[in-house]
């Protein structure tokens, strides 16, 4: 029984694992990531939705989860105030099917 539960927990610790969690840093050399915001989607290498929950965020597909702790994400990121600062364009969208890559070139930076 207790082998049972010990297999269980790490499975369900590797399917959290793949979850796409991120982490607002306050400086940008804590980032892994600089983002900045865009004001239209055809701006965007990436739609991001903001999902609730930990368990509803995805793989690599614009379904972040913001983490309280830096210990618990997967990439930390920074907020850039102007568009050549960044490595990453994003845009916020308010349904989770909008949520996606548009330029997938950039795909690699959130792995």
């Amino acid at each position: 029984m207790r082998f049972f539960v010990i297999v269980t927990g790490f499975f369900l610790t590797a399917l959290v694992s793949n979850a796409q969690k991120v982490f607002s840093v306050n400086y940008p050399n804590q980032a892994d990531i600089k983002v900045f915001v865009v004001d239209y989607e055809n701006q965007a290498d990436l739609k991001v939705y903001k999902v609730a929950y930990q368990n509803q965020s995805g793989k690599n597909n614009g379904k972040w989860f913001f983490t309280n702790y830096a210990n618990q994400a997967d990439k930390s990121v920074f907020f850039v105030a102007y568009e050549n600062q960044a490595d990453l364009n994003i845009f916020f969208v308010k349904y989770e099917n909008q949520s996606g890559w548009k330029n997938k070139s950039k795909q690699h930076l959130m792995y």
